[in-house]
C-alpha cells in the first residue's frame, strides 16, 4: 500500500478503539479492488464524538465508522439520517453526500439480518429471543421486526427491555425469570450482551437448549465464547458475531466507494486480525 497526496482516508471513532477489527477489514478490500484508499483508527474520547464527526467534511475523509460510545452523538451530528438511523438514534456509519452534508445510517441490523442468511435461516415467521437491551441489541430487534421474525427481548432493566421490544412489531418483554420458557418457544437465541467476552457464565441455564436452536453470540472475541461451546454441546448450531461484524463493514464500504465489496477478503481479514 502507498500512501500519497490523493490517497482517500476512511476511519473508525471510538473509545476504546486500537482492539478494532476495522482497520484490517477494510485495507484487505481497498488492496484487493486496487483503491487508492486507507482506514485508521481514531481514539475519540467520551464527549467529543459530536466533534469528530463534523470533522469529516473539513478533512475531506471518504467515510467514519463509528463505535461505542460516539453513535448517539453521530446521529446528532449527521444532516440525514436512514429510517433505520432515525429510528434506533444511532449511527455506526456516517457517509459525506456528494451535495455536502453527512449521511448517517445503521448497518448493524442489516449486517446481522445477512449474517443469519449465511448460516441459512431466515428471520420471516420465526420466533427470536434477544437477550440484552443496549445498542447491539436494539438494531437487532429492529432489524428482526422489520424482517417478519416475532423478537421477545429480555434484559436485567424491565423498563429497558419493553423499550427495545417495542422497536420490533409486536416485539414482547420478558422477565430473566422467564427466559427458560423463552428459549423453549424461541428458534433463534441471541445473547447481545457483553458476556462471554470473558470467562463468565452463560446468561441463562444451557438446559433449555436443544438441536432446534440457532444460538448466537454478537461478540467475536473469542470467537468460540462459552454460550457458543455449550450450545454446540447441547446440538444446537452456534454463530459468534464475526459474520454481523464483516457484514455490516460491507455494507459501510459500499456507500462509502459505490463498488462491490469483496465479502471472502474481508472475512479472511476478519479471521485473521
Amino acid at each position: 500500500m502507498t500512501v500519497s497526496g490523493r490517497t482517500r482516508v476512511a476511519a473508525v471513532i471510538g473509545e476504546p478503539v486500537r482492539h478494532s477489527l476495522s482497520p484490517a477489514i477494510h485495507n484487505a478490500a481497498f488492496d484487493a479492488l486496487g483503491l487508492d484508499w486507507v482506514f485508521v483508527a481514531f481514539t475519540v474520547p467520551a464527549g467529543r464524538g459530536e466533534d469528530a464527526v463534523r470533522s469529516v467534511t473539513p478533512l475531506d475523509l471518504g467515510g467514519l465508522s463509528v463505535t461505542m460510545p460516539h453513535k448517539s452523538a453521530a446521529a446528532r451530528a449527521c444532516d440525514r439520517l436512514t429510517d433505520a438511523a432515525a429510528v434506533l438514534d444511532a449511527v455506526n456509519v456516517v457517509v459525506p453526500e456528494p451535495g455536502g452534508g453527512l449521511l448517517g445510517d445503521s448497518t448493524d441490523g442489516d449486517g446481522f439480518l445477512r449474517a443469519l442468511a449465511d448460516m441459512g435461516a431466515s428471520p420471516k415467521a420465526t420466533s427470536v429471543l434477544v437477550i440484552g437491551a443496549g445498542g447491539a441489541a436494539r438494531a437487532i430487534t429492529h432489524a428482526l421486526g422489520t424482517a417478519g421474525a416475532a423478537v421477545a427481548v429480555a434484559a436485567r432493566r424491565p423498563d429497558a427491555a419493553a423499550e427495545c421490544a417495542a422497536l420490533a412489531p409486536d416485539g414482547r418483554s420478558v422477565s430473566l425469570a422467564d427466559v427458560g420458557d423463552a428459549i423453549g418457544d424461541a428458534e433463534i437465541v441471541v445473547n447481545a450482551t457483553p458476556i462471554g467476552m470473558g470467562d463468565e457464565e452463560p446468561p441463562f441455564s444451557i438446559e433449555a437448549l436443544t438441536p432446534k436452536h440457532l444460538v448466537v453470540d454478537a461478540v467475536y472475541h473469542p470467537r468460540t465464547t462459552p454460550l457458543l461451546a455449550a450450545a454446540s454441546a447441547r446440538g444446537a448450531r452456534t454463530m459468534n458475531g464475526i459474520g454481523m461484524l464483516v457484514h455490516q463493514a460491507a455494507l459501510a464500504f459500499e456507500l462509502w466507494t459505490g463498488r462491490v465489496p469483496p465479502l471472502d477478503v474481508m472475512r479472511a481479514a476478519a479471521e485473521t486480525g
